[in-house]
């Protein structure tokens, strides 16, 4: 079936129904946009999998030369 000949179908509707249709496709839009929609990482998602040492902040030992 053709655009045109959905289009036509289209026009030949009661306006009642014409309503649903506009409504159905609103629905699909709002359901399309909400397929796309990316979860945002929430604050403290990763707590527990990285750790520091206790020394992270301790000068390195291959750097002491350039400290001087």
């Amino acid at each position: 079936m053709t655009e045109e000949q959905n289009i036509s179908k289209l026009f030949n509707l009661k306006p009642s129904l014409k309503s649903e249709v506009f409504d159905f496709i609103d629905f699909l839009f709002a359901k399309q946009k909400k397929e796309i929609k990316v979860k945002k990482p929430q604050f403290g998602c990763a707590k527990g999998r990285f750790f520091m040492t206790n020394d992270f902040d301790a000068p390195l030992e291959d750097l002491k030369e350039y400290m001087l």
